[in-house]
């Protein structure tokens, strides 16, 4: 539903930390479908690890919390604000992630108050959970 150039005039984020290539499916208040390509010549990969790559666990929840920030600035009232990240619940992370796969991210929305959030996420490759985390931000400007 959303291309990269749509993406990027949402978040403020920009390569190298742009991480999500497509939305696939979005339900503004709800939940959002994302799709995040893994490549080999990904920076992190240089020193995560060299023989043997792995994206950074850290990386996958960042996948997540920004595609809880297009579900909520899909939204007509938070166009233009800026999504941080406040915190972070029951983080777990089930399998590793290497180039060559798609990071598939779904964020169902809990809870939303004003610019207050909290969401549910989950990282899938191949339709297997990766990572799934409990996440809270605020709306900023």
């Amino acid at each position: 539903m959303y291309d990269i150039n749509d993406i990027k005039s949402m978040l403020p984020h920009r390569y190298p930390f742009l991480l999500i290539d497509r939305v696939l499916e979005i339900v503004p208040k709800q939940r959002i479908v994302a799709l995040k390509n893994v490549t080999a010549n990904e920076s992190y990969f240089n020193g995560h690890f060299p023989a043997k790559p792995v994206m950074p666990g850290v990386l996958i929840i960042e996948s997540m919390a920004q595609a809880a920030g297009l579900v909520m600035l899909s939204m007509e009232e938070h166009k233009g604000k800026v999504p941080y990240f406040t915190g972070i619940d029951n983080a777990r992370f089930r399998r590793t992630v290497v180039p060559g796969d798609q990071l598939i991210v779904e964020i169902e929305v809990l809870r939303l108050k004003g610019n207050v959030g909290r969401v549910k996420g989950w990282a899938k490759v191949d339709n297997q959970v990766v990572a799934e985390a409990e996440m809270m931000f605020i709306l900023g400007e």
